[in-house]
């Protein structure tokens, strides 16, 4: 069995060993991933590993094993043996999976739609990313629109659960949003939904030279503008800033240029990774930490899970939609082809509108 792992010292460093053949004791099943998704946000889950436990879910294999991780990923994959009672052979699951052949599941709470990995040590992490959907179940399922499912579900669920934040607070007082890496995926998904909605403030997407033409080419934002030229912002507007980037220096100059306007930031993404993370200018008591899981478990405890799969699927399938004319997907084969394109993620250099998709 082929795993691909992540230096947790060194992320821009990968490689790819041979596991050993996966035991399946009572009560477990084993699936065969069929495909995956790989973008700038699996990234981010390799640069927050330690932070957000992002390494605990597959523990790795081979030598050095503690020097090493495995990126989780959001993919399909279908169950070739079972010893559980509950699951039988060929069913499709929708979920996180390690980039490798194979993966043991201990299913638990088991209903029609979904199932949890009970699996020891992803006890304590959280519950969203060990639940998984029993896509056959579903009405209408097609495998036709499963590379977009793994592509634009989870990013675009991040991008619900800060629309959600946002218009909960109605906007934290501001008159604009800035979002800062305005062509990254959840970033595009947000400013779907603000665009969608009357009472939404002006949106503005902050991205680079490179990227601007694409940002102001989807329709999704009201107005773009470059790093360079964030000066242009309207500093007299209260502003909540969404930041995708991470990027300290450029937060910490939008920050001073707003001064007491800067009402609220939400910081979430690390399409900036590599970059310094601390910064003087940058106002922390108003600056807060974003983690979708943990607010899609405080929304399902509000609204409880059907209304929170109502609102968010709505959402989800409207962004999906308006993202669909323009996303490119690139199929790579095998777990080889990714490991060649895996620098030019770390480096950023997998353009806007495209999307890959590593087969197995």
């Amino acid at each position: 069995m082929q795993e691909f792992q992540t230096n947790k010292e060194d992320i821009t460093q990968s490689r790819l060993i041979q596991a050993p053949i996966n035991t399946v004791n009572d009560g477990e099943v084993l699936v065969k991933v069929d495909r995956f998704a790989f973008t700038a946000n699996n990234i981010t889950y390799a640069a927050m590993g330690e932070q957000l436990q992002y390494w605990q879910f597959f523990p790795p294999h081979g030598e050095d094993a503690k020097k090493w991780g495995i990126i989780p990923v959001w993919g399909f994959a279908d169950v070739i043996e079972s010893n559980n009672t509950e699951l039988r052979v060929g069913e499709r699951l929708f979920g996180y999976f390690p980039p490798a052949n194979e993966l043991v599941i201990k299913p638990m709470r088991v209903t029609p739609a979904s199932l949890t990995d009970g699996s020891a040590h992803r006890a304590q992490l959280p519950p969203t990313y060990n639940m998984y959907q029993r896509v056959k179940h579903e009405p209408g399922y097609d495998r036709a629109n499963d590379n977009q499912r793994m592509l634009l579900f989870p990013l675009h669920m991040a991008s619900f659960c800060l629309y959600d934040l946002l218009k909960s607070n109605d906007w934290f007082g501001a008159e604009q949003v800035v979002i800062i890496s305005a062509s990254s995926k959840t970033s595009t998904g947000l400013a779907y939904g603000l665009a969608d909605d009357k009472d939404a403030p002006h949106v503005i997407g902050l991205t680079s030279d490179h990227h601007l033409d694409f940002v102001n080419s989807i329709g999704s934002y009201d107005s773009a503008l470059s790093y360079d030229n964030l000066e242009q912002i309207d500093a007299s507007k209260p502003t909540v800033i969404v930041d995708m980037s991470a990027n300290a220096d450029l937060l910490s100059q939008l920050h001073m240029h707003l001064g007491d306007n800067m009402r609220y930031t939400s910081n979430v993404g690390l399409t900036h990774w590599d970059e310094p993370r601390g910064a003087d200018g940058i106002i922390k008591e108003r600056s807060h930490q974003f983690f979708a899981p943990s607010h899609m478990q405080q929304r399902m405890k509000e609204w409880g899970f059907d209304e929170f799969n109502k609102r968010s699927m709505s959402y989800i399938m409207k962004s999906a939609a308006k993202t669909v004319p323009w996303l490119k997907i690139k199929e790579l084969d095998g777990l080889n082809s990714l490991e060649d394109v895996y620098q030019d993620i770390c480096d950023g250099k997998i353009g806007p509108d495209e999307g890959l998709v590593v087969v197995m």
